[in-house]
């Protein structure tokens, strides 16, 4: 995912606000101001307890992520396919649209190969397509080159090894070193064609809940086609000569 922009931690900005003020006197406080000051650090200590205990906005939930889903395709490999999630992020206010091309290693049963696209678009909640280009729209696709691996008991691990830009369709853009290479793990469930996975990215991603369900089978190889001519026309035999 996009690499989200650093936050300055609460001890950080107190040492600076602590340097940048002048060191005061102490002045003798009344009863009455002392006990004004009691009263503020309570409301501030409840303020600050409600924050930790009131949890922030979660995630989208399974039930939406599936609704916004193509219908499943059951294919032949238990894993081989094109793998899609489309969900929404309210902490940062952004989309996602992960697509996974995913087939097996050559001479390989458990080693995975193929690629991971990243579309992405910054919009409400209610805009689960990408809306026209507007001011404030940063509008892109991620290409990842991606590798793998499954098990027999359909346990799956995805990620992306290598990640440039594929297109920027408005606004701004993941740069170099702007974008964390997404790691998705789950289990397949063969009977609805769906995983339910978790994506570390080393960035703002920890175990953010993304469900991925196979829309396509990968297309077979094609054969090679030999044409063949049909043979020439030949004019039908009288069977000899005959004088009547």
């Amino acid at each position: 995912m996009r690499a989200a922009l650093p936050l300055v931690t609460k001890d950080a900005f107190d040492r600076v606000v602590s340097i940048s003020q002048p060191r005061k006197t102490p002045v003798p406080q009344s009863p009455r101001r002392r006990r004004r000051a009691r009263f503020v650090y309570a409301l501030a200590a409840i303020g600050f307890a409600a924050a930790i205990l009131v949890p922030s906005p979660a995630p989208a939930n399974i039930q939406e992520q599936r609704a916004r889903l193509p219908p499943p395709a059951t294919c032949t490999d238990p894993v081989e396919g094109v793998w899609m999630s489309h969900k929404f992020n309210p902490q940062f206010g952004d989309w996602y649209i992960f697509t996974l091309e995913v087939r097996r290693a050559p001479g390989s049963q458990t080693d995975l190969r193929g690629v991971i696209r990243a579309h992405s678009w910054i919009a409400g909640p209610q805009e689960s397509e990408p809306p026209p280009c507007r001011a404030g729209l940063d509008h892109w696709v991620v290409f990842m080159t991606a590798q793998g691996t499954i098990s027999p008991a359909g346990e799956i691990v995805f990620f992306g090894t290598s990640w440039r830009l594929e297109s920027s369709l408005c606004g701004r853009s993941p740069g170099p070193g702007q974008y964390n290479l997404d790691r998705f793990s789950g289990r397949i469930d063969p009977a609805i064609q769906e995983f339910q996975s978790v994506n570390n990215d080393g960035g703002r991603a920890v175990n953010e809940p993304t469900v991925f369900r196979r829309v396509r089978c990968l297309d077979p190889p094609t054969a090679p086609h030999v044409k063949v001519a049909p043979p020439p026309m030949r004019p039908p035999s009288t069977g000899g000569c005959s004088l009547f």
